[in-house]
């Protein structure tokens, strides 16, 4: 099994998104403003995240999918967690740390997914031999 990101761009684009509204809260903004910016970004990772879907592999990549696939769960299941967290906690430096971590982890997620993409090609082509 092999997760498969039918929308890389779009998934990209939304922890991009995510990203820019994760820095810390302005000294300006009010915290709930931040809150529920941050938490509508989130929604769109956690919907980009939940559009991928498992695509069919043989041998040694059907490991790495499957490894792929636990994950993404698990970076569900944190976004679930801090998305509460980030509407509710009342200090919101954790949260902020947090998120900035869960950003990096997503993105590492996203790149596991494009090399495996390029080793199915590449070993559907017969590699470099």
């Amino acid at each position: 099994m092999t997760l498969v990101s039918h929308q890389p761009a779009e998934t990209l684009a939304a922890l991009a998104a995510l990203a820019a509204a994760a820095g810390p809260p302005g000294t300006t903004e009010l915290p709930g403003a931040w809150r529920w910016r941050v938490h509508r970004r989130m929604a769109a990772v956690r919907d980009a995240l939940l559009a991928e879907t498992a695509g069919s592999a043989d041998g040694w990549l059907a490991a790495r999918g499957g490894t792929a696939y636990r994950g993404r769960e698990v970076l569900l299941t944190r976004l679930g967690v801090l998305g509460a967290r980030v509407l509710t906690e009342t200090d919101l430096a954790p949260a902020h740390r947090e998120l900035d971590r869960l950003v990096v982890d997503i993105a590492h997620h996203v790149q596991r997914l494009h090399d495996l993409a390029y080793d199915e090609v590449e070993l559907e082509l017969g590699g470099s031999e």
